[in-house]
This record gives C-alpha cells, structure tokens and sequence, in this order.
C-alpha cells in the first residue's frame, strides 16, 4: 500500500479484520461527480483505469459501453495478475500496453500523482480527469452513476439515442439503492468475507449469509420477469452480475465459497447468461484475466497453479 505517496507494503489481499477475524474493505477515498463545476461534463477529458479481472471495475466497463461512451471516455486495462506492487500495466494480451496517460508502471503511480501524500490502496476503477490531472472517484457504485447520466448532454448534441439509456430512472432510485445496500455486505463483498476470512467462524458466518443470499435472490428471480427489477435493466443487474459471472470461475474454488455452484441455481444462472448475452456487458467479460487474476493471489494460491475449469460458463 501507498504510505504519504510512496509504496511500502507488498501487496495483500486482506486490508482489515474485525474482532472475529473477518474480513473488512477499507472505503474508497476520491468521491467527486462528474458535472459538478470542478469536474465540468466535456469531450475527451476523463480516463477510466480498469482490470477485468475485478467486479468493480467491470461495472464501469459496462456502463461505459451500454451508454455509448466509448468515444467520449478512454481506458486502460492493467495486466491480470497482481504483483507485489499491486495492479500493473503492461502487455499481457487484452491489456492496454504501458499507461499512456502518465507514463505510469503500476496503479499506484497514477494515486501519488493526484495526492503526493496518498495513503491507502491502490484500487480500480479510477475516473481520472486528464484536465487536473488527479482522480475524480474511485468508487465504483458512484462512477457508474455518473456514467449513467452524466454525459447525456453529449450523447444528446451527437444525436445518440444511449442517452435515453437509463439504469437508474427516479421512480425507482429509492428501491435500486436499498437493493444495492443488501447486495453489496452479502453478495458483492460477501464473496470477498468468505474467502478472505482469517478464522473459522467468521469464514462461517460469511459463507453462510453469501449463500442464504443466494438463495433468497433465486427465489425473486423465480418469475417470467428477466431483470431484478422486472422488465427495466438496472444498475443493481450490473452489480450482481458481476459477481455471478466470476462465482464458479473463482469465487467457488480460491475462495472455498463451495456449497454450490452458481450452476446449481436454475434462475440465478438464467438470468446471468441472460445478462450475458447483451453486448455491451459480454464484452466486460474476459475468463482468462478472470482465472488469472484471482489464481495469483499468493496468500491464497502461494504456487500460482490456475485451474483448467471450469471452461464452460454455463454448464
């Protein structure tokens, strides 16, 4: 981790515990908007860093295809496996190459640059506005909203019909954040409880909520009805999703969140491949950074051995 902008700590997975051992997230520390009078709605000024290997990441990712936005905010992919420096750039195929933005080898790099005396991790998603050259935000939950609706006025004066694109209409604001506030402790992040835990019990503990979850997400998917929200794609689809897609190819072995298979849940793996199936999130989807990624977390994989399964997503 950074300590006053500069890095000191290898890399580890587990960033707090709790008293029972339980794994705890440190919360994201740049959370400006987009389209506020610091960080004006413009052409070519922000950046997004992302890995595809992780969830959060990858909501940005989608929101950044499904409105279009793929001509008005550039990226770079940092390579899959996470080195004793954290996230790197480099050329492992389906990586962006070295980090055109700043000339930048790790992720942390591009933390020092906004904050000389940044302490904390070096996370993605990163919405980096290349005007101020510093970070916007760095909390995926609130990026995606601003990519739902912060640049329509663009989208709107280049006649493009994703700025009708709403994943987070008024009418239902209020339940899609209530829904995103009970995915994220049980879902989102309880796959991470469960596999970072550090004693038994709060392993299972976290095991057994991931999995109630479950459960209970089964049982309202149990209709003819495609998203969580009936027929209305929302941002709390994007959130799941990218926790259900990466389950059986990381989650149900490197992190032992093993009582089922997402196979095993017949609605729940319909409504994945459903959401699959569009574009502009399949395109999110990258199975060999996925398996990489994951597998190269020496605290929980100390040889480095990626597993040949599962090689279909869908079984």
């Amino acid at each position: 981790m950074l300590v006053d902008g500069k890095w000191t700590k290898e890399f580890h997975p587990v960033q707090g515990v709790d008293k029972k051992g339980g794994f705890v997230r440190k919360p994201s520390s740049f959370r400006e908007t987009i389209g506020s009078p610091k960080f004006k709605t413009e052409k070519n000024r922000y950046h997004l860093f992302v890995a595809y290997i992780c969830p959060w990441a990858c909501r940005a990712l989608a929101l950044r295809s499904l409105k279009g936005l793929e001509d008005i905010i550039s990226i770079s992919v940092v390579e899959p496996q996470l080195t004793t420096e954290g996230w790197k750039f480099g050329t492992y195929p389906g990586a962006s190459g070295s980090n055109q933005i700043l000339n930048a080898t790790y992720m942390h790099e591009i933390y020092s640059k906004a904050d000389p005396q940044y302490t904390g991790r070096a996370t993605v998603p990163v919405l980096w506005d290349k005007q101020s050259q510093t970070i916007v935000n760095n909390e995926s939950s609130e990026i995606i909203k601003s990519l739902n609706s912060g640049f329509n006025q663009l989208l709107e004066e280049e006649n493009n019909e994703k700025a009708k694109i709403n994943l987070y209409p008024d009418h239902l604001k209020e339940e899609i954040d209530e829904l995103n506030e009970w995915l994220y402790p049980r879902i989102n992040n309880g796959v991470y409880k469960t596999g970072f835990a550090t004693t038994q019990i709060a392993y299972e503990e976290a095991c057994e909520t991931l999995f109630q979850s479950l459960e209970k997400l089964e049982a309202r998917l149990d209709t003819k009805s495609p998203y969580l929200f009936g027929n209305k794609l929302t941002l709390s689809d994007i959130h799941l999703f990218m926790t259900l897609i990466r389950f059986d190819l990381a989650y149900y072995g490197l992190f032992k969140a093993n009582l089922k298979h997402i196979w095993d849940f017949p609605n729940l793996l319909a409504y994945t491949k459903r959401l699959y199936d569009i574009p502009a999130i399949k395109n999110t989807v990258n199975i060999d950074h996925i398996k990489q990624g994951y597998y190269s977390i020496k605290a929980l994989n100390p040889t480095g051995i990626v597993p040949k399964g599962p090689q279909n997503l869908f079984n």
